[in-house]
C-alpha cells in the first residue's frame, strides 16, 4: 500500500554520478564521485546529518554541462560543478538552513 511521507530533510542534494564510460560526455567525467564524498563528509562534519541529505542521483539530462547537483526542496540546480565548489555549495545550504 502506497504511504505518502513528508521529508525529513531540510535540504536533499542529489549529485549526478552518471558515467556513460566515454560514450558521450557525463557527469562522471567531472569527478562527480569525489565531489559527492566530500559534500557527505563537509554535511557530516558540520553536525548536519539528519537534516541534510546528500544521494547519487543517475542522469538529470543534461551531462553535458555537468556534473550537476540539485538542492530539493528548494529548487535549486549548480551545473559544471567541481570538487572545489563543495563550499559554495555548503554556504548555499547554510543560507537555506536558517532560512527555513
Amino acid at each position: 500500500m502506497l504511504i505518502q511521507n513528508e521529508s525529513p530533510y531540510l535540504a536533499h542534494v542529489f549529485i549526478c554520478t552518471n558515467d556513460r564510460k566515454g560514450e558521450r560526455k557525463s557527469c562522471a567525467d567531472g569527478d562527480s564521485q569525489l565531489l559527492k564524498a566530500k559534500l557527505k563528509e563537509a554535511v557530516d562534519a558540520k553536525g548536519w546529518k539528519g537534516k541534510v541529505r546528500v544521494s547519487t542521483s543517475g542522469c538529470l539530462g543534461v551531462c553535458g554541462e555537468g556534473p550537476n547537483v540539485m538542492i530539493y526542496p528548494q529548487k535549486l540546480w549548480f551545473s559544471g560543478v567541481t570538487p572545489d565548489d563543495v563550499d559554495e555549495i555548503l554556504s548555499t545550504i547554510e543560507r537555506l538552513m536558517s532560512e527555513a
